[in-house]
């Protein structure tokens, strides 16, 4: 008898995405209330609101609130299941996690991937999950046997232990970029020194190296043009430049009282 599918929950904010509202994350059988809130805080950085906890250890908890650090709502939110197949019952797409070889393996998708094609199955309008096992064994066959793909989160292959909060962090970080949601980041405006200004400066240098037997006759040209490119891969904004001319003027003021 299939059991119910978990109702789709509402979604935190009208403006983000359907694709993202459709997204759920299950934890199966958590041990650790703290790990719970951890991920309920990697949750809402990217956006992500939909949580179900299969068999929790123990939830609601103290130690869950105050690891969710302002992600509140979405522990609030978040809807406990009897059994996986509750969980994630009406989802069409579900991927799971895993850091092992399975005997049977399902396709396998890097995190790049899953985030790319969970965006693209749930903005179809049909719910897609993501499952996560208990921190100390991960999925079991018959978890994985419920999921359509896996992920594997690239690690050290000497250390490759990742906490729970982390590894929804990693994932729900590429769900985030997928989705369209992330804010284009916003270079700084830099105001750049012309051609003659650097050609001012760059007198300047030669003129107070020269006055300080600073270069030897014969590595006159090679050591100017290494300057020139030190300067240049660096590219000093304006600001910079005036205190790199404040820096020769210093030493021409020390060569001249010395």
């Amino acid at each position: 008898m299939r059991s119910a599918p978990v109702p789709i929950l509402p979604p935190p904010s009208p403006s983000l995405s359907v694709s993202l509202r459709d997204i759920r994350i299950v934890l199966v059988e958590p041990q650790h209330p703290g790990n719970i809130g951890a991920v309920a805080r990697a949750m809402k950085t990217m956006a992500l609101a939909n949580l179900v906890l299969v068999k929790p250890r123990e939830f609601p908890s103290d130690e869950a609130h105050a690891r969710a650090s302002g992600a509140h709502d979405v522990l609030e939110r978040a809807h406990v299941a009897g059994t996986l197949g509750e969980a994630v019952g009406d989802c069409a797409y579900v991927v799971g996690t895993t850091s092992r070889g399975r005997a049977f393996p399902l396709p396998l998708l890097s995190a790049r991937e899953c985030g790319e094609t969970i965006v693209r199955e749930a903005s179809t309008g049909a719910p897609a999950a993501i499952l996560f096992g208990p921190e100390r064994t991960g999925l079991r066959n018959q978890d994985m046997d419920a999921c359509t793909h896996q992920v594997r989160i690239p690690t050290n292959p000497e250390y490759a232990s990742l906490n729970l909060g982390s590894a929804v962090q990693l994932l729900g970080y590429e769900v985030f970029l997928a989705s369209g949601e992330a804010p284009p980041v916003e270079q700084p405006e830099v105001d750049y020194p012309s051609h003659s200004d650097l050609e001012y400066f760059y007198k300047h240098l030669e003129d107070t190296l020269a006055s300080r037997d600073f270069i030897l006759p014969d590595m006159h040209e090679a050591t100017y043009a290494k300057l020139r490119r030190l300067f240049g891969r660096a590219r000093p904004s304006v600001g910079e430049l005036k205190l790199l001319h404040s820096l020769v003027k210093l030493m021409d003021r020390r060569a001249t009282s010395g």
